[in-house]
């Protein structure tokens, strides 16, 4: 799921990264493509299973302490609203810049071996997963399997990545989260 989440905003990277090694006359462009996407992959496969660790405790806890389990929607909503707030930080807006930018970074240094095209590709995954926090976020509140909301933040991450105007975009999608994250707070909270 998390490869065809990602892979609509990386792909117009590991085109361009293919066609610069292949400017420049590298024999193997494609097996470095190809290397650079496993680095950015397992980069998300690291903080998949991270989450996954984390959700799991949570629901063993859920089940065993009845408090933790009344907490966890309003808990839920501050994390959704904190996620739109962060969609609007400078923090966001750089980070979005160096993911929005990576192929034309790259085109200076090309790398002739394997181990530096993982290195170029686990480059991209850290700055992909600094950029995408508060989606992530989202996502993992809304529930990492509901493919409506996997279909969401694939289209919000895509919107700000490929886009023109990407930035604007970014904006929106927080004041829309931030919407969001009031409205699941406001109403955890009439039910408690």
């Amino acid at each position: 799921m998390m490869i065809a989440m990602m892979l609509p905003s990386l792909a117009p990277v590991l085109w361009r990264y293919d066609e610069a090694l292949r400017r420049a006359g590298h024999a193997r462009a494609a097996l470095m493509m190809l290397l650079a996407g496993v680095g950015y992959f397992a980069v998300w496969a690291a903080l998949g299973t991270a989450l996954f660790v984390f959700g799991a405790t949570l629901a063993a806890l859920e089940m065993r302490m009845p408090a933790v389990s009344r907490a966890v929607p309003i808990v839920a909503g501050v994390i959704v609203l904190s996620a739109g707030a962060l969609q609007l930080t400078a923090l966001k807006a750089r980070y979005l810049r160096c993911c929005r930018h990576a192929a034309q970074s790259c085109l200076h240094a090309l790398p002739a071996r394997a181990v530096a095209a993982i290195r170029y590709g686990v480059r991209l995954g850290v700055h992909c997963c600094a950029c995408c926090a508060s989606l992530t976020a989202v996502l993992a509140v809304a529930g990492v399997m509901d493919l409506r909301a996997m279909a969401a933040v694939t289209v919000a991450i895509a919107l700000e990545r490929v886009a023109p105007h990407g930035e604007f975009f970014a904006r929106g999608i927080g004041f829309v989260v931030i919407g969001a994250g009031l409205f699941m707070i406001v109403r955890a909270a009439s039910l408690v």
